[in-house]
């Protein structure tokens, strides 16, 4: 199994610093990590696979080089995510067994034709999913391959009164995670999800809906729905490795989604004392304070959070600065410092607030780094 690649931004030379690591080759994990649930992962060959309960995932979705993935609970509703045969085929709409490789490497996925009509009476393929909350978010993924077809629609609609509520169109090449919300307007707990309006044959694998406002890593079901459990990576770090009175937090990470704070703080264990970083909506906050208050709020709306962003937070009385991506955003002169740091956690210090995205480097500074190594430590 690989091991969490190490920060090779950091010279020799620096200043005594610590990388943290979820799997390293001495298999004495920095963190303590648990999901006591299988879950899958893109491989370094691009390919999905499982991993058992417990195994941290090392992700390849997003470059050639690894990212802890980390991801709260989530359902797949739909109990046949891959055997479409179960599924109705509508109209002139059919599906039957492709002769094409999935996502996952094997020779499974399904081809469909005549599926050119998503209206009601229409040439189409969908399932009804029953059971679910008419206020909640909803979001509907498949693997969608075009084969003769230019362009091909899904979408969520109304179980009640057949109306499409949202609908995505794929047009790429290649196999692409097609993705639809539906976020209000559903007036019963019964939606179903379709797929047509193509103008040719196309080929379908791994079909998922889950509460919530985006999708995550696929969940595989063969009759009956699934759960995968949340990730929990916490409780690393002692008083030798983080200093209290200056320092600077490095982590290399990236969103998978815009809902709730997503956190990584040094601490004592609780938010009365603590340094952190977090995605909040749609931009990049830190926050820091002590038992006496608040010491340094500060969000940054200029990045994107989809992206990997190099965030360097240093902290040291009368000189706070946030570096992002090679440019000193934000400064502070604030004289106050928490105290009794002592843990890393994925989290907002206290085990709220769970940091879920994808983590390529954590390392922590005893000492406050200066401006050119701020600069070149995170520089893109």
């Amino acid at each position: 199994m690989s091991t969490i690649p190490k920060l090779a931004l950091i010279p020799s030379g620096y200043k005594a610093s610590k990388v943290y690591s979820v799997l390293p080759t001495n298999g004495d994990g920095d963190f303590t990590f648990s999901r006591t649930s299988n879950a899958t992962r893109v491989n370094e060959n691009g390919l999905i696979e499982t991993v058992g309960s417990n195994v941290p995932r090392l992700d390849y979705s997003h470059s050639s080089c690894p990212s802890l993935l980390l991801e709260p609970q989530r359902t797949n509703l739909i109990t046949y995510s891959e055997d479409f045969s179960q599924w109705s085929d509508e109209g002139d709409a059919f599906v039957q067994l492709s002769d094409v490789i999935s996502p996952d490497g094997n020779q499974n996925a399904y081809t469909v034709t005549n599926a050119s009509d998503l209206s009601l009476g229409g040439d189409y393929i969908g399932r009804p999913i029953t059971g679910l909350t008419s206020s909640a978010t909803y979001i509907f993924s498949i693997y969608i391959k075009l084969k003769t077809a230019t362009t091909v629609k899904i979408a969520i609609r109304d179980g009640s009164t057949g109306a499409v509520v949202k609908s995505s169109a794929l047009t790429a090449q290649g196999w692409n995670r097609l993705t639809v919300s539906k976020q209000n307007g559903v007036s019963t707990t019964t939606i179903a999800v379709w797929i047509g309006d193509a103008d040719g044959t196309f080929d379908i694998w791994g079909a998922q809906l889950e509460e919530g406002s985006y999708a995550t890593s696929y969940i595989p079901t063969e009759g009956s729905t699934v759960t995968r459990l949340a990730d929990v990576c916490n409780n690393s770090g002692s008083s030798d490795l983080i200093n209290s009175t200056e320092g600077v937090l490095y982590a290399e990470i990236s969103a998978n989604g815009v809902d709730g704070g997503k956190w990584i703080s040094l601490s004592n264990g609780t938010t009365n004392e603590r340094v952190s970083i977090a995605f909040q909506a749609e931009d990049i906050r830190l926050y820091i304070k002590n038992t006496s208050g608040l010491i340094w709020d500060y969000t940054y709306t200029s990045a994107n959070i989809f992206n990997d962003n190099k965030i360097g937070l240093k902290y040291k009385s009368g000189d706070y600065a946030l570096w992002i991506n090679g440019t000193e955003v934000s400064t502070s002169s604030n004289s106050n410092l928490p105290s009794g740091l002592n843990s890393l956690q994925f989290d907002s210090g206290g085990g709220s607030l769970n940091f879920y995205g994808n983590v390529k480097y954590v390392a922590v500074f005893k000492e406050a780094l200066t401006d050119a190594e701020l600069q070149t430590l995170t520089t893109l």
